[in-house]
């Protein structure tokens, strides 16, 4: 039964959509659970992908290919899992800081970490401080991604986690930032739980912080 996993996993990789999804629904037909062909098969994809990419041996547009496979596998199992009660690796909310109109590394991240099995909330871009407080509130999320590209939008970094703090809402979450202008010193001034320089790293540190 392994065997189909790992060539889930390696298809994936690969970023042959078409073959994961019916891969996918291969495995299903086996009767192997829905919750095992995630985590044996789309996730173990996504952490040697997010490895490699880590280590430079591969690059944005592989890992976007091999995301997309993902999805497609997660297609099939999306409708099995709902009815399940299915445990995520945690629940992720992510946007760029208002006033930042670029998304393709926040896009990265919040793939990355679906792929690591993340439950992930996209604000999208130029996302406001409320909106970040206000989702806080709705989708009850352990870790806040922010991002920003440039340097005269990273401080509001600071007045996001300003605003989620006098929601009442700071002790509720872990923080994470990021982003070409944002450096580890940064992070640290303005009050975030943890920088991550790169899409592999985020995942990295996502769940460091949610086993702290």
């Amino acid at each position: 039964m392994s065997e189909i996993l790992q060539e889930i996993a390696q298809q994936l990789y690969a970023g042959k959509f078409n073959e994961v999804s019916a891969l996918t629904q291969q495995a299903l037909d086996q009767s192997l659970a829905p919750a095992q062909i995630l985590k044996g098969g789309l996730i173990a994809g996504m952490d040697t992908v997010g490895r490699d990419f880590k280590a430079g041996e591969l690059y944005v547009p592989e890992v976007l290919v091999a995301a997309k496979a993902m999805h497609a596998g997660m297609d099939v199992l999306r409708p099995l899992l709902v009815g399940e009660d299915m445990p995520t690796t945690g629940r992720f909310l992510i946007g760029t800081v208002q006033g930042d109109l670029h998304d393709i590394g926040k896009n990265l991240v919040a793939m990355m970490l679906e792929g690591a099995g993340f439950e992930v909330f996209d604000l999208g871009i130029n996302a406001a401080p409320g909106a970040f407080v206000e989702a806080i509130k709705d989708k009850e999320p352990q870790l806040v991604g922010m991002s920003a590209l440039l340097t005269t939008t990273r401080d509001a970094m600071k007045v996001t986690i300003e605003a989620i703090a006098q929601a009442g809402l700071r002790d509720r979450i872990k923080i994470m930032v990021g982003g070409a202008p944002v450096t580890a010193k940064f992070a640290e001034e303005i009050g975030a739980d943890g920088y991550a320089p790169d899409a592999g790293a985020a995942v990295d540190k996502a769940r460091e912080l949610i086993n702290a």
